[in-house]
């Protein structure tokens, strides 16, 4: 297997056997476990974040770190909290964020995306132990991994290991949430700009190196993917319905819902040469990158009796970091050229490029994550599953800025208290060799 790191590089500081075993016994898994179950369970749907963010903003300071927090608005806070930055060494940034994949609060919305047995999934908000495993979604993404860094800082603080560089705990809004989209505008639909990217350039944070704490069943990766979603809007004639002259062939029908077939079939035809074709591996990871029709949107029930003039398909185009929006837009024009439609409009309503760390400012952390994972799992490190490294994560960030930043974390499904105590010693362990011991 292809070493993650050349074998020559080297880490700020190597931790000892006896650091890692009192790092290992101020590590009280009952008391991660309650961590984790009390912030999995506090709801925090993008938007709603306030809640999640007052109680890791508490946890912080009853636990003694110096904290703040900063914010495009009062509501949707970034939670940052500091430990160490007692000598001249470098600097760790962990960060995780505090909304959690769920239904909207519209049902309208709702009612047209999910299923009532999908709606009625608790695990969406709750979170619990079942059969020795943690179930709920919040957990698992991302207030699982937010609880393991949390606990690492207080680990090394517990055992009385000072840092020389400063550790940043950080915990933000707005990772998984929704964009500004039509007449969905506003800070309240703002996702990825107000949580982490805001936190980089208002949060006085100054990172040699990052990790975006999320489940990655145990492997880093230290590239992600961005995506662009296009709006392609299908151009025809809303026709009073009783005057209506119906063609035998759909395609010459003027309502352009009637042009959606062709339209789709061309789309995910052209997916599957793309996918294959924009293929990028690395030393840092696997990127696929994906395409998917996620909404179509046409015409009114409201006002029905003459179709419409316009139907807009919403195609969301994944972006490795070797890309720009700009490949995908003129494939997709070009192949709406081609299709003969009455007429179409074709718009980047939202545009996220990937990036990727530079391999040889990356390899310190890597190492150093490499060790630990080793000196605790007994295991190599390994990279994570193409899926960790084809999807934003906020390593994205920090990657973006010249930050050397990776994503590794523990199981994504179905976690176990052992996984999240194993991955809080990980993680002290690699925040000790990055940050080096104060003395």
């Amino acid at each position: 297997m292809t070493s993650l790191f050349n074998p020559d590089t080297q880490t700020p500081y190597t931790v000892t056997v006896e650091e890692k075993a009192a790092i290992a016994s101020a590590i009280e898994t009952e008391e991660l476990t309650q961590l984790a179950l009390s912030l999995g369970n506090i709801p925090s749907r993008s938007g709603e974040e306030a809640q999640a963010g007052e109680f890791v903003r508490n946890w912080l300071v009853e636990e003694g770190f110096t904290t703040r927090t900063t914010g495009a608005v009062a509501h949707r806070q970034n939670v940052i909290g500091e430990y160490g930055g007692k000598g001249l060494g470098k600097n760790l940034l962990f960060t995780a964020h505090l909304d959690t994949e769920s239904p909207s609060d519209d049902e309208h919305i709702n009612r047209h995306k999910y299923r009532p047995e999908t709606l009625a999934n608790p695990e969406w908000q709750q979170c619990w132990l079942e059969d020795g495993s943690f179930r709920g979604y919040p957990i698992s993404n991302d207030r699982g991994p937010m609880s393991c860094f949390l606990m690492a800082a207080k680990a090394l603080k517990k055992a009385g290991i000072d840092l020389s560089g400063k550790l940043y705990l950080t915990a933000c809004p707005g990772e998984i949430g929704p964009e500004p989209m039509e007449e969905w505008q506003g800070v309240d639909y703002l996702g990825k700009d107000i949580g982490a990217n805001y936190l980089f350039h208002h949060g006085g944070v100054v990172a040699d190196y990052a990790i975006a704490a999320e489940g990655c069943d145990w492997g880093v990766t230290w590239q992600g993917n961005g995506y662009a979603l296009f709006r392609i809007q299908l151009l025809g004639e809303g026709v009073f319905t009783p005057i209506l002259d119906n063609s035998p062939d759909p395609n010459d029908h003027p309502n352009p819902i009637y042009q959606l077939g062709k339209v789709i079939d061309a789309v995910h035809q052209w997916a599957q040469t793309y996918e294959q074709t924009n293929h990028y591996k690395s030393r840092g990871g696997e990127s696929v990158p994906k395409v998917q029709i996620d909404a179509i949107k046409a015409g009114s029930p409201l006002t029905f009796g003459a179709g419409t003039d316009v139907c807009s398909i919403y195609v969301e185009v994944g972006l490795t970091a070797k890309q720009t929006a700009s490949q995908p837009y003129h494939e997709l024009n070009r192949l709406l050229a081609s299709l003969g439609l009455t007429g179409y409009n074709i718009e980047p309503v939202v545009v996220r490029h990937g990036f990727a760390a530079d391999e040889a400012q990356v390899a310190p952390l890597v190492k150093s994550l490499s060790q630990a994972t080793s000196a605790v799992k007994g295991e190599a490190l390994t990279l994570a599953h193409p899926a960790y490294s084809s999807m934003w994560r906020d390593h994205n960030v920090f990657n973006m800025q010249r930050i050397p930043a990776v994503t590794s974390g523990m199981p994504r499904f179905r976690p176990t208290p052992k996984d999240l105590t194993d991955s809080a010693l990980i993680y002290a362990m690699t925040a000790l060799a990055i940050c080096g011991r104060a003395t």
